[in-house]
């Protein structure tokens, strides 16, 4: 009987996770899932007949063919290049297994028109999302985002970062209603408003994080497995 110093049930992100940490430290896991897929809830199922099969219709239609050539993730989403999830899956190694795309941008829909989500000088110059005034005051406070460092009181410019909330930050350089949404909930991501009245400095950490990921491929900060999201999982465990 083989013997394992870790069993870890499940495959989804944080069992994933856990297990190739594990695996990298030396120990010897069994990683086991009731599924015949990975990724628990935020599974990619292929092939197409599987997911008709998990919500129990009828199909697919005929005209669908080569079902495994489908991967349908049940919770799509992205990565940011910088974040903390890419950084486990290279500290673990998944790279190895692993391809990533680059989305190719990184849009809002406002007023009825697409526009793109400005995260550099040149983006806030050229977006229709802000007005001539509205870009410089995006721009100054771009570049103090950039070069604010917790250690150096020098680049506080006399902003608490545990004190000043977030609408005091935005209020400091004058910024508009249309600037902090998008600033708001298309660069820092916030999910709600309530981060308004909150210490800046999550904010600021949001931002920065989304324009060093925005640095890395220029194009997008976002990137997407290739295979789809279960592929990530898969490769996770395996490591």
């Amino acid at each position: 009987m083989q013997e394992y110093d870790v069993i870890v049930l499940g495959t989804g992100i944080k069992e994933c996770v856990l297990s190739g940490l594990m695996s990298l430290s030396g120990k010897k896991v069994l990683h086991i899932d009731k599924n015949s897929y990975h990724g628990g809830e935020s599974a990619s199922i292929s092939p197409l007949e599987e997911l008709y099969r998990r919500f129990k219709v009828p199909g697919p239609p005929k005209s669908i063919r080569r079902g495994k050539e489908w991967n349908v993730d049940l919770v799509p989403k992205f990565f940011l290049a910088t974040g903390q999830l890419v950084k486990i899956l290279v500290h673990t190694e998944v790279t190895r297994y692993l391809d990533f795309k680059v989305v190719e941008g990184s849009y809002v829909f406002k007023a009825g028109k697409v526009h793109k989500v400005p995260a550099t000088e040149e983006d806030a110059q050229s977006s229709d999302l802000m007005g001539m005034f509205d870009k410089r005051r995006f721009k100054k406070m771009l570049h103090f985002v950039l070069n604010f460092d917790t250690r150096n009181p020098r680049t506080h410019q006399d902003v608490d970062p545990e004190k000043t909330t977030t609408r005091e930050l935005f209020s400091r350089f004058d910024l508009g209603q249309d600037v902090i949404e998008v600033t708001g909930h298309a660069i820092a991501l916030h999910s709600s408003e309530s981060y308004l009245d909150q210490p800046c400095l999550e904010t600021i950490n949001r931002i920065r994080r989304y324009c060093e990921s925005l640095s890395r491929h220029n194009s997008s900060p976002y990137l997407y497995p290739l295979y789809g999201l279960a592929s990530h999982y898969t490769a996770t465990a395996q490591c």
